[in-house]
């Protein structure tokens, strides 16, 4: 399963280096984080071709697929959410709950070459939406029902953490 820290004290992700795949948010800009995600993006379709791309190293781990399928539909989420920063003012995010909507859309049963096209249209709109970001829009602010606060600036680098570290758990 996806890595879930305590879900209000998300900031860790941009205080210190992650443990496991030891992305450091200090170490570029969130101006590059489009970028990122078209590079995220690229990686996915090679590893889906793997003929075990479906199976799971064990009970608890998710297969590469459920993986890709997950981080294709992190995309959209977070496309939709930043959209919603830029329009509104400090507007509070629907849930969604990431094990719920795996099971229900039975991420593992899903072909890999449709999750692998979807993925990478997915992070292009994402990637395309952030470079239209303007300066001035960094500081806008979103919030989760939990409570937690983000900016643009911080909501960018949490997508991209999660992007990456999930690239990191299938390799």
């Amino acid at each position: 399963m996806p890595i879930t820290p305590d879900t209000k004290n998300w900031t860790w992700v941009l205080e210190r280096p992650c443990p496991e795949c030891h992305f450091d948010a200090s170490t570029f800009s969130s101006r590059d984080v489009a970028e990122m995600v078209r590079s995220n993006a690229d990686a996915w379709p090679t590893i889906l071709r793997h003929p075990d791309a479906s199976v799971r190293p064990n009970d608890t781990t998710w297969s590469p697929l459920e993986y890709a399928a997950h981080v294709r539909d992190v995309f959209g989420l977070f496309r939709a959410r930043l959209q919603l920063m830029l329009d509104e003012v400090d507007p509070v995010f629907d849930d969604w709950d990431q094990d719920e909507t795996a099971v229900r859309e039975r991420y593992g049963e899903q072909d890999p070459g449709t999750v692998a096209r979807e993925l990478v249209a997915a992070a292009a709109e994402m990637a395309a939406l952030l470079d239209s970001v303007d300066n001035q829009a960094w500081g806008r602010t979103g919030r989760r029902s939990d409570g937690a606060s983000f900016t643009i600036d911080t909501f960018a680098k949490y997508l991209i953490h999660d992007s990456l570290h999930h690239l990191w758990d299938v390799r």
